[in-house]
């Protein structure tokens, strides 16, 4: 379907809604700390592997690419999502005219999804989420051009975008794996013997060879990772709720998302794109029977977003019908823009979310893994107290005389990372960690033998009091919005007996 004359003013609507989500998402980014997350990557960004224990390597990798260049500042963490925050609006427009929309349509798509609970919390800080989500869209986009042109150069792109959200997050094997398990009922079935094909899945799994390799030497460490997250982050999936909140996650855009799904498998001009639309289903439908979380499903939002955008082009004929609907998805959404992004500091996000949860019923947006209902969502619950926690540690360092025998020590990955990130700026060294890919940087001997560590946790073990004879609580995160609220920092000194002994037993626990 060709552009409508006067239309052309749509590409100046779409650049102004790529800017402002960027910027929307940058002008916020001081409301809260870093997430719990980001001081994960920041730390593996500095030290560049082809793999880690329990992540895929990208956001490492682009984490130490950007301190490198920008520094860790809060703001210039977050700059790159920012960014991808933009690009996702050309692309979701692109899905969008490839599907036979107009200028209406692309703009319709892009504003869905800016305005979205999914499309604004997805870009908020730097995870692998938000480059799952566009290479997830990207390979949507890719399927779509293969159908309209036939261009096997299509299919050499799909191959290498494949390796590539690998590399990003090993959960993009789901569409992987949905791809591959519908394409053999579709009309293309014949693209598994074509040339591009093949060497676009031998680029992809190139692309990911490096990594493959790097687990197969270490044991596949990342097949035990959902393990040990259920046993960090209970998980309580309900399936029916499942479905519910995906309605929640995309907000007023779940016009769109419906919309996409019965103009795929309804309308006489979609037929040619029910391939694509069958594999956003089977992602979905394999999600409910393995109880994914609910953000897991972002990936297929996008795309169906655009081909609803393109069902209301469609049947709204009179602009100013066209018009209202777009203005209803924007307004409408704005109450709710605070579940995707914090446009407050945290207490006043606490009072936002008392209201919906008192008011309106939504406990479910302030529930947590273990199925508590908190003050906060997990994600800003995870961006509170880590200053505090770090300025705690450094209080604690100071007071110790000979730093040479001494170390931080962390029970969890995100006061880890606090301390190697955040403090910096107090002089700390890099805290040392059993969670995640920090276990392979410990040290596995102590020269010369330890006589003080920092140990930060909500409690101190009992085989603790057994190694070191003075314990003091230097304090605890004060914060009880912080999902770290409790968590303590002690200075333990006088050990009772060699540590190295101690130690060495300890670290075989983890080899």
């Amino acid at each position: 379907m060709k552009e409508e004359p006067g239309n052309n003013y749509s590409g100046i609507v779409i650049f102004l809604l790529a800017l402002f989500n960027a910027a929307l998402h940058l002008y916020v980014s001081d409301n809260l700390e870093y997430h719990r997350d980001e001081l994960l990557y920041l730390s593996l960004g500095l030290h560049p592997a082809a793999g880690y224990a329990t992540v895929a390597p990208m956001t490492g990798w682009i984490a130490g690419i950007m301190q490198g260049i920008f520094g860790t500042s809060v703001f210039a963490v977050r700059l790159f999502p920012a960014l991808m925050s933009a690009v996702m609006v050309y692309l979701v427009a692109a899905i969008a005219r490839e599907t036979g929309g107009t200028g209406y349509a692309r703009i319709l798509a892009a504003a869905g999804f800016v305005f979205s609970i999914a499309g604004s919390r997805t870009f908020l800080f730097l995870s692998p989420l938000h480059t799952d989500v566009f290479f997830w869209t990207l390979i949507f986009y890719l399927i779509v051009k293969y159908i309209n042109t036939s261009s096997g150069k299509y299919l050499l792109f799909l191959g290498i975008s494949a390796g590539a959200a690998l590399l990003n997050n090993y959960f993009s094997g789901l569409l992987i794996l949905s791809v591959l398990l519908v394409l053999p009922f579709t009309r293309h079935r014949n693209i598994f013997s074509q040339r591009q094909f093949r060497i676009g899945m031998l680029a992809g799994f190139l692309i990911f060879l490096p990594n493959l390799v790097w687990q197969i030497v270490n044991g596949f460490p990342a097949l035990n990772h959902p393990g040990e997250l259920e046993q960090i982050r209970p998980v309580n999936t309900d399936r029916a709720a499942f479905l519910a909140e995906q309605l929640i996650i995309t907000g007023m855009a779940s016009i769109l998302t419906l919309a996409g799904l019965i103009h795929l498998f309804t309308s006489r001009y979609a037929w040619q794109y029910r391939f694509p639309g069958t594999v956003s289903l089977v992602v979905i439908l394999l999600l409910m029977i393995f109880r994914g979380k609910n953000f897991n499903a972002l990936g297929v939002y996008p795309f169906l977003m655009a081909a609803g955008a393109v069902l209301w082009d469609m049947a709204l004929r009179k602009t100013w019908s066209k018009l209202i609907l777009l203005l209803l998805i924007v307004i409408l959404s704005i109450p709710s823009l605070p579940i995707g992004i914090p446009l407050a500091g945290p207490e006043k996000l606490a009072s936002y979310f008392e209201v919906l949860k008192r008011d309106y019923k939504m406990d479910f947006v302030c529930r947590f893994e273990d199925g508590s209902v908190r003050a906060l969502p997990r994600d800003y619950s995870d961006m509170i107290g880590w200053e505090e926690l770090t300025k705690l540690a450094a209080q604690a360092w100071d007071n110790i005389e000979d730093k040479n025998a001494a170390f931080i020590f962390c029970e969890n990955y995100g006061c880890a990372g606090a301390v190697t990130i955040i403090g910096k700026k107090y002089g700390l060294p890099e805290a040392v960690s059993f969670q995640e890919n920090l276990r392979y940087r410990i040290p596995l001997i102590f020269k010369p033998d330890i006589s003080s560590v920092v140990y930060i946790d909500d409690e101190v073990d009992e085989d603790i009091h057994r190694i070191f004879g003075k314990l003091t609580k230097v304090g605890s995160v004060s914060n009880p919005l912080s999902s770290e609220y409790g968590t303590s920092v002690w200075l333990l000194e006088e050990p009772l007996a060699n540590f190295n002994y101690f130690w060495i037993e300890r670290v075989k626990q983890f080899f």
